[in-house]
C-alpha cells in the first residue's frame, strides 16, 4: 500500500466511521509528532507480532486468530529503521515493545540491542505476559532493556486459567522474580478485573505487588476483544476498583505530576495494623470512564508497520510499503508526521455512535 505524504490511509475503517480530510496545515517548523490539538507523541509503542502463547478472554478467542504471515511483519532490520527515525528525526524518548506476545520473537535480544544502542538512548522496556521470561530476563537485560510490564491477573491457578485458557501461571511468576533479579526494575505488573471472575482478589494483588516491590496497574477492561463481549454496562471501572481496594487499603492521590503517564497513581496506606509493611503505590489506567486523551503523548505501530494515532482508531498509516520500495528516511518521518497530525481530539468511547475497530488488541500492541 502506498499513500501520499502526510496523508493516512485507512485500511478496515469500520461503517460510519468518518475522516476529517479538511486538516489544518501543519506547521512547518514541527519536526517532532504534533497533532493539532498541541500534543507530542514522545511514547512509541512497537508491537513486533500478533502471535500470543495465551488466549485471555478479554483479548483473544479460544481458537486464536490467524496469524499475520511472517513476510508481512517487519523484519530486525526494520524495525531498528523505523524506530530509529522515531528517535534521531520525531523526538521519540521511550520505546516499549508489546504484542501479541513479544518474547515469541527470536531476534527479540537483537532488536533491544540495537535499539537501546541508538543515540540519543531512548528508554527502552517490554511489555510481556513472562511466559519463557525466566530462560531470557538475564540476556534481555545484558542487550540493554531497562524493564518490564507484566500482564497477570490472578495468582490462583484456576483463576489464571479461567482467564488465559492456559494453565501457565507457575511459569508467569518465575519470570517475574526472573525479572526483578535481573535488574528489569521496577517490575510493572498489569492486571485487568473481570467482573465475577477475579475482581475480588483486587486487594491480594496489590498486597502481593507491594510486598515484592512491584508496581501494579489495574486497567480497566477496554472494547478490544475478539469476542466482542465488551459490556459497557458490566466492566469494573476505576471508581469500582477504589471501591474493591477500600476495605483493606486507603487511597490518596499521589502528588507527583502526571505528566502524561496513562496510569493515576495513588499512595497507599494499609488499614490494618498486619498491613503496615504493604505501603506503597498503586496505578490505575481508566482508559473507558476517566480518559487522559487530552495528555496523550503515545503512537504505534503494529507489527506489520503502520502507523496508529490511538488505540481506537480506524485508521491506519503505512510505512512497510514505502519503507521496502525505497522511500528515504525524511519520507518515513513526513508520512509518520502526518499520521500524527490528523490525530483526534479523543477516544471517542462515550459517545452512542462508538464502533469497536476491527483489529483486536493482540493485533495492534498494547
Amino acid at each position: 500500500m502506498t499513500v501520499s505524504l502526510g496523508l493516512p490511509a485507512m485500511p478496515g475503517r469500520a461503517p460510519g466511521a468518518t475522516v476529517d480530510t479538511a486538516l489544518p496545515p501543519r506547521p512547518a517548523e514541527a519536526t517532532g509528532l504534533l497533532d493539532r490539538f498541541g500534543r507530542v507523541a514522545t511514547d512509541l509503542r512497537v508491537s513486533l507480532t500478533d502471535k500470543c502463547n495465551l488466549r485471555c478472554t478479554y483479548c483473544m478467542p479460544a481458537e486464536g486468530l490467524p496469524a499475520l504471515p511472517r513476510d508481512q511483519a517487519l523484519s530486525a532490520d526494520e524495525i531498528v529503521r523505523v524506530v530509529g527515525i522515531a528517535v534521531r528525526d520525531l523526538g521519540v524518548r521511550q520505546v516499549r515493545f508489546t504484542g501479541g506476545e513479544p518474547l515469541l520473537r527470536r531476534d527479540l535480544v537483537e532488536i533491544i540491542s540495537r535499539v537501546a544502542a541508538l543515540e540519543p538512548r531512548p528508554e527502552v522496556s517490554l511489555t510481556t505476559n513472562a511466559i519463557g521470561l525466566a530462560e531470557r530476563a538475564r540476556s534481555l537485560a545484558d542487550a540493554g532493556l531497562d524493564r518490564v510490564n507484566v500482564s497477570l491477573d490472578s495468582l490462583h491457578a484456576a483463576t489464571f486459567m479461567q482467564v488465559t485458557r492456559r494453565p501457565f501461571l507457575d511459569r508467569v511468576l518465575a519470570g517475574v522474580d526472573a525479572a526483578a533479579a535481573a535488574g528489569l526494575t521496577p517490575v510493572k505488573i498489569n492486571a485487568v478485573l473481570l467482573p465475577g471472575v477475579n475482581d475480588h482478589e483486587a486487594p491480594e494483588l496489590l498486597a502481593w505487588a507491594l510486598q515484592n516491590g512491584h508496581e501494579l496497574r489495574f486497567i480497566e477492561q477496554m472494547p478490544l476483544d475478539a469476542d466482542r463481549s465488551w459490556d459497557r454496562a458490566s466492566f469494573i471501572t476505576a471508581r469500582d476498583v477504589r471501591g474493591l481496594l477500600a476495605d483493606r487499603f486507603d487511597l490518596t492521590t499521589a502528588v507527583e505530576p502526571r505528566d502524561g503517564a496513562p496510569a493515576e497513581l495513588f499512595d497507599v496506606h494499609p488499614r490494618h495494623a498486619a498491613d503496615a509493611h504493604l505501603a506503597g503505590r498503586v496505578g490505575i489506567i481508566a482508559s473507558v470512564t476517566e480518559p487522559f486523551c487530552d495528555d496523550c503523548r503515545r503512537t504505534r505501530l503494529t507489527a506489520e508497520g503502520s502507523v496508529r494515532s490511538c488505540l481506537f482508531s480506524h485508521t491506519e498509516t503505512g510505512l512497510r510499503d514505502a519503507l521496502r520500495d525505497g522511500a528515504s528516511d525524511d519520507d518515513l518521518a513526513e508520512l509518520w508526521r502526518g499520521a500524527m497530525w490528523a490525530k483526534p481530539a479523543g477516544h471517542g468511547l462515550a459517545d452512542p455512535d462508538f464502533v469497536q475497530p476491527d483489529r483486536t488488541m493482540s493485533a495492534i500492541g498494547g
